[in-house]
């Protein structure tokens, strides 16, 4: 089932899209301004973000420029003006479509079945159907605990598919050193936990990698950490 985040200052119309989006089988979060929204991703699996322009403590522009530099998933900004600026600048620093206010609901959930059909079918976010997860040549099973590679299974062990699993289910994001061994060890770090974790990645890009030395994948930003490419 796909998440889509509703995020607008006006409770009556976050309350008036859940019911419309939810009657089309989606699971719908809500937010009330910026700051709620990336928080949500930051803890949520979102497919895509239909989101509101003006709001209090954080807009809508600022919150998609803020939201670009980590998610890849669709966002679809709802604007109460009807002046060109709005929408330009919206597109401009990362929106991929807008809705102008009053709409009609039913619109709404067109404009978001064909953002959802869009990016699924380019393979820019994942199909969550049957809880595999798909990027490029690589599909993990959340329920089979399986990974295939270019449709050939390879063996990780537990430790190295949570990671892969924490890594791909949160895509485009730069986890730490210690954010993986905190999420995937449960444990308290302790000085050799960048090692412990470094040691994983290699042998989890020796399995999934064409080419160790030149990941496709599994990706360093240095001085930050790791992250799943989608790139």
């Amino acid at each position: 089932m796909y998440k889509i985040l509703v995020c607008d200052d006006d409770k009556d119309i976050v309350s008036a899209l859940k019911i419309y989006l939810s009657a089309e089988n989606y699971e719908v979060l809500t937010a009330y301004n910026g700051l709620e929204v990336l928080e949500i991703l930051k803890t949520q699996e979102v497919h895509l973000c239909l989101m509101d322009i003006m709001m209090p403590e954080l807009d809508g522009i600022a919150t998609t420029a803020k939201l670009r530099e980590e998610y890849n998933i669709p966002v679809i900004l709802l604007t109460a003006k009807s002046e060109d600026t709005d929408k330009i600048l919206g597109l401009t620093i990362g929106a991929d479509d807008y809705v102008t206010k009053p709409f009609n609901p039913v619109e709404v959930v067109a404009r978001v079945k064909s953002q959802i059909r869009r990016y699924t079918m380019l393979g820019a976010m994942p199909k969550p159907q049957n809880n595999v997860l798909t990027f490029g040549g690589v599909s993990l099973d959340d329920d089979s605990k399986e990974v295939t590679v270019d449709g050939e299974v390879v063996n990780l062990t537990p430790l190295e598919f949570n990671i892969l699993s924490l890594l791909m289910h949160n895509a485009g994001k730069v986890y730490s050193s210690n954010q993986i061994y905190n999420e995937v060890w449960k444990d308290k770090i302790y000085s050799g936990s960048d090692a412990t974790v470094a040691v994983h990645i290699r042998h989890l890009r020796e399995k999934i990698e064409i080419n160790p030395a030149e990941p496709r994948y599994l990706k360093v930003v240095w001085g930050q950490g790791y992250k799943f490419s989608i790139e």
